[in-house]
């Protein structure tokens, strides 16, 4: 009982530092590198950007008020410990950005400027939401709506981030827009490798008469559990097995060469993986 209790307790408390560590990050990518240049962020953090350059307030009190009310009224449907973790990461990046103010911009160069304001940003939002924790109250918004409209959550939130930025280029000239869209795109991808992982597990499913051959070649090559399934061809009637085998994207282009010496025909076919624990990727099904 008492370990389970300490565990708690040291999750909770990495959680905390893996916010605080996030929120710094954004702090540092929006204060150090765009807003310095003009450039923006997508959702209510590019909203708040635009509010504090037109009526001079401050950038942290705009977060705050744009983005509290969406996670107080989506509450019951975000979850409680979403919910804490949204707001005290909120109120860290708003202290963050409060001090980072007065600092100058590192560099005046756009381009660089764009490019690691994007990745610093993308570090610090993926390391939120990897421990529970969002930023932005355009997500609520887009979960609220999902369900009475015919578009997804991702749709809405990038109808929303599309409008927002290219609104920035009545404020900021045109040319800051195309900036900040490049800066969301490169937080966007910068965000999918925190939160999923360099070694992003894949999915692959194998289509070959020399199945037999290429299952004892992946299981002796690349000690990966495999899957046979059960399989038939739709014109021919002819019964077979695929294979099924998952492992990381680093070992796709192995896994190739191997199906590929056996059988140059043959299909296959690759997706992602998500949830899927080491144990399993090692393993593998037997």
């Amino acid at each position: 009982m008492k370990k389970k209790k300490d565990n708690n307790i040291f999750s909770t408390v990495s959680r905390i530092i893996f916010l605080i560590l996030g929120s710094i990050l954004v702090s540092i990518g929006l204060e150090t590198f765009l807003i310095p240049n003009n450039i923006i962020d997508g959702g209510m953090t590019g909203i708040s950007i635009m509010a504090s350059h037109i009526t001079k307030g401050k950038l942290g009190m705009f977060l705050v008020i744009f983005n509290l009310p969406f996670i107080i009224i989506g509450y019951r449907q975000i979850g409680k410990t979403f919910a804490l973790s949204t707001i005290f990461s909120l109120i860290c990046l708003s202290i963050g950005v409060t001090f980072l103010n007065p600092v100058p911009g590192v560099t005046q160069d756009i381009l660089l400027a764009t490019i690691f304001g994007g990745i610093a940003m993308g570090a610090g939002v993926g390391l939120i939401i990897r421990n529970g924790g969002s930023l932005d109250g355009t997500e609520i918004v887009a979960i609220m709506l999902e369900k009475r409209s015919a578009f997804s959550i991702g749709e809405i939130v990038m109808f929303f981030n599309l409008f927002i930025i290219g609104s920035s280029g009545f404020i900021f000239g045109w040319d800051r827009a195309m900036y900040s869209l490049l800066a969301y795109y490169i937080a966007f991808k910068t965000i999918d490798v925190v939160v999923q992982g360099l070694d992003e597990s894949k999915a692959v499913i194998i289509v070959s008469e020399k199945n037999k051959e290429i299952s004892d070649a992946i299981m002796s090559r690349l000690g990966r559990g495999i899957t046979l399934l059960d399989a038939k061809g739709a014109y021919t009637g002819n019964e077979t097995n695929v294979i099924y085998v998952v492992l990381s994207r680093l070992e796709i282009a192995k896994l190739k060469n191997i199906v590929h010496g056996f059988d140059k025909g043959a299909l296959i076919t690759i997706s992602s993986v998500e949830g899927t624990g080491k144990r399993y990727v090692k393993k593998a099904i037997h």
